[in-house]
């Protein structure tokens, strides 16, 4: 493959992961708290609705992407309500979300299909885009490739760089003992599940008013909020490993349009399905290697040791359990 080709591939695997990037990093804040916003695939088709006839209408992207945060945030507001101070089940919850969100987007967003509307404009940065490779590969793109990788680090400083990412996973770890060094374990969890809505809305936005710019079914989004989830735990709840799954994943995707014209006698659809068996056979290699015996193994091999620590794909110990003041 000769260099300029390979420099597209990779500046194309960067844009076209933006959005799961970010879907990803919301639930990583919400999961890291104890919730799981299992409604994350229909909010990223609502959203990108929303943003997109919101944009069109006002022919403001600011409002578009403003409000799709707004809906991403009151959809995981009702699922932080639900869970954390009705006691309900989350996994519930969050699906019959999803369900009515994707219904809903489809509804409502059915006079604006397949129409043209405005679009995230192209900002190169200086100087910068002119280094070679790297400049075409990071910095050649638009406002929210940038704003998606400033994001990885930002939630990794934020989680464990600071107190209040501590508080976060105490939260996450042990709300009763969180309890009892002052943090109200029901306000951090709403308030986190909040914020990791703001960012799916955005992320949702991005799909419509970016990525596949316009609004129609099937939208791009969909079954992408499934795949987050995935991700989330292949990144061990950790926005940095999480963003590698995410650029992971869009590498598969990408690899599946060239595979189609590399070998065209094999169905399309078996290059556009070949991402998703592959990452939970990704999923099912982590899971062995965090089997008691291999760890066991790995006790006097320091090099192994190390990559299964990498590898530590553990929970937040309250992930969907909700807090229950009573019992503790």
């Amino acid at each position: 493959m000769e260099e300029f080709n390979l420099t597209i591939l990779f500046a194309s695997v960067i844009a076209t992961a933006t959005p799961i990037l970010l879907a990803t990093l919301g639930e990583t804040i919400s999961e890291k708290s104890g919730i799981i916003n299992l409604s994350l695939d229909g909010t990223l088709l609502l959203c990108a609705m929303t943003g997109f006839v919101i944009s069109y209408e006002t022919n403001s992207l600011i409002l578009g992407f403003a409000g799709a945060a707004v809906v991403g945030a009151v959809i995981s507001s009702i699922v932080g309500v639900f869970s954390i101070y009705l006691n309900q089940s989350q996994v519930a919850v969050g699906f019959v979300l999803t369900l009515m969100a994707r219904d809903l987007a489809y509804f409502i967003g059915n006079p604006y299909s397949r129409i043209q509307g405005p679009q995230v404009a192209h900002m190169p940065i200086p100087f910068l885009e002119d280094i070679p490779f790297l400049g075409s590969v990071f910095f050649n793109h638009n406002f929210t490739v940038y704003f998606s990788m400033l994001m990885i680090f930002a939630c990794w400083w934020y989680i464990y760089k600071t107190p209040y990412g501590l508080k976060l996973r105490a939260v996450g770890e042990h709300p009763g003992a969180a309890f009892s060094r002052a943090i109200n374990p029901r306000k951090s969890q709403m308030l986190y599940v909040i914020a990791g809505g703001l960012i799916i809305g955005i992320a949702g936005a991005t799909f419509s008013l970016s990525t596949k710019a316009g609004w129609g079914r099937p939208q791009g989004a969909e079954g992408t909020g499934w795949i987050a989830l995935a991700l989330v735990i292949f990144g061990g709840w950790n926005p940095i490993k999480a963003a590698v799954g995410a650029y992971l994943f869009a590498f598969l995707q990408t690899m599946g349009i060239h595979f189609q014209s590399w070998f065209p006698s094999v169905p399309a659809q078996v290059f556009n399905m070949a991402p998703f068996p592959l990452m939970i056979f990704t999923l099912l290699i982590i899971n062995f290697f965090q089997r008691e015996s291999i760890i066991l193994l790995a006790k006097d091999k320091p090099l192994l040791k190390t990559i299964l620590r990498k590898l530590d794909n553990t929970a937040p110990t309250s992930l969907g359990k909700p807090y229950k003041p009573d019992e503790y």
